[in-house]
């Protein structure tokens, strides 16, 4: 995230002749999602099912699956917006969703558990044996707040991210448990395939970044998209939209708009970002990438394959905001990180990114060391303000999002600090070793988790010995 011709046809037989082409991890069996959905315009309400055939890599008699839409309940104890963005957040006043499970099927029991009511937890008479089948059936219904964010009936369409339970991701020997939070992405998710079936009024139009057949019956649209080895799948529904179409290196580029007076802008910077993120860090895996312009709170939102980005972007932020969302394509989407507590490995490398792609296209109007100089601009600020009026700044990088004391230390932590700690690096490896590091990342971490150890051991693997540089920044130890 960032804070602060027919394109369809185009979209679908370019992706159907090429295939689905998701993330490998070794080999290894993947959980499927099977899910089928039909969303009411007139209560804001999802009714679905969804079969979540799962592998626990660890002997376990309960699966643990995060209820991402419970955040958005009255009376959460994390909200997914702070006051500081709430009136831009909620445009029709105070409005609360929730998601409701009905039943679980293939298991003994279940409960709703977690410290903000945002666990499904899902009980076996037996214990599941590390590596073997487990196929349980949630049903629920999600209601959808008003709210410009990830979730909600946005001013400009629907947004639908999170809205199903996803199961949570396995970390030494156990399920990982994350709490919704306003700073950052709190999103911590293995890799996994998904069958979905969204019916919907036919008034709308599914955006997303995968191929969908469409059909019609009595005054309703049915789409059915698969994709495999994602981290998660997100959607758009809208009317009115206009597509700018293009393509990058045989992928098909999709950009859709509704209020944009020049929709080149964002579908060049979506093309080219793409080109030079493939060449600089590694191929991009998905078959198409889209990026849509939907009611947002704040710049912009990664998922796989698609980009969401707010609808009041100036001309001078779409560029920018569009190359971030990209670069998390492979931080983020590709090569996952526990953004959850190390939000900087995922948010400040991509945001790195975005300067090392300004500086080759300067009529953005940026070049890489603008881009540095403002990150240290702003981080010395934070610095001094914060030392001034509590006595000293906590400039540590690996924390939670909650450990946070708001979206002005987290931007200043996982953002600008994170940009300046790449800074140092690349002026301590130099270019060549690293970008074989940063190629090397992406290509041995692709479809997995990787750690802060990861990380730096594919610049030690590149021949750069910076883990004392990394080690001075992430314990805040070092003076910028």
């Amino acid at each position: 995230m960032r804070k602060s011709a027919c394109c369809a046809a185009i979209l679908l037989s370019a992706v159907f002749a090429a295939g689905l082409s998701g993330c490998a991890n070794g080999g290894k069996e993947r959980t499927k999602y099977t899910l089928s959905a039909s969303y009411d315009c007139d209560s804001q309400t999802l009714t679905a099912e969804m079969t979540a055939d799962v592998i626990p890599s660890f002997e376990t008699d309960t699966l643990e699956f995060q209820l991402w839409a419970n955040a958005y309940r009255e009376g959460a104890k994390y909200r997914p917006v702070s006051e500081l963005f709430s009136d831009s957040a909620y445009y029709d006043g105070e409005s609360f969703g929730a998601i409701a499970v009905k039943s679980v099927e293939g298991a003994q029991s279940f409960e709703i558990a977690g410290e903000d009511e945002n666990i499904l937890a899902v009980k076996f008479a037996s214990p599941l044996a590390a590596g073997a089948h487990a196929a349980v059936t949630v049903n629920f219904e999600v209601r959808l707040a008003k709210v410009n964010h990830r979730l909600g009936v946005t001013e400009s369409g629907v947004n639908l991210s999170g809205f199903y339970p996803v199961l949570c991701a396995t970390e030494q020997g156990a399920f990982k448990e994350c709490v919704y939070s306003s700073n950052g992405d709190p999103f911590v998710s293995e890799i996994a395939d998904y069958d979905v079936t969204l019916t919907v009024p036919e008034k709308y139009e599914l955006i997303t970044g995968f191929p969908a057949q469409e059909s019609e019956t009595d005054g309703k649209r049915t789409y059915h998209v698969r994709a495999e080895g994602v981290r998660d799948i997100a959607f758009v529904l809208g009317e009115g939209y206009q597509c700018a179409a293009g393509e990058e290196g045989g992928v098909p580029v999709s950009y859709y708009y509704k209020t944009d007076s020049d929709p080149q802008l964002a579908l060049d910077a979506a093309c080219r970002s793409l080109a030079f993120y493939g060449e600089k860090f590694g191929t991009y895996e998905y078959p198409a990438y889209t990026v849509v312009e939907t009611g947002f709170v704040y710049g912009g939102m990664e998922f796989p394959a698609l980009s969401m980005i707010a609808t009041d972007l100036t001309a001078v932020e779409t560029p920018v905001v569009v190359a971030h969302e990209t670069a998390h394509q492979w931080w983020y989407s590709m090569v996952g990180s526990n953004q959850y507590d190390c939000a900087w490995q995922d948010e400040g490398l991509a945001e790195f990114s975005c300067a090392l792609f300004l500086d080759k296209y300067p009529e953005y109007g940026m070049t890489y060391r603008d881009f540095v100089t403002q990150s240290e601009r702003a981080y010395r600020a934070f610095y001094s303000v914060t030392s001034q009026l509590d006595g000293e700044a906590d400039t540590t990088m690996n924390r939670a999002l909650v450990a946070y004391s708001g979206e002005y230390e987290y931007r200043n932590i996982a953002y600008d600090k994170g940009v300046i700690l790449f800074d140092r690096v690349l002026g301590v490896t130099g270019e060549k070793k690293f970008m074989r590091a940063l190629k090397n990342y992406h290509g041995d971490f692709s479809g997995k988790i990787a750690t802060y150890d990861d990380l730096v051991g594919s610049f030690e693997g590149a021949g750069a010995n910076v883990r004392a540089l990394f080690a001075s920044f992430v314990e805040g130890k070092c003076v910028i």
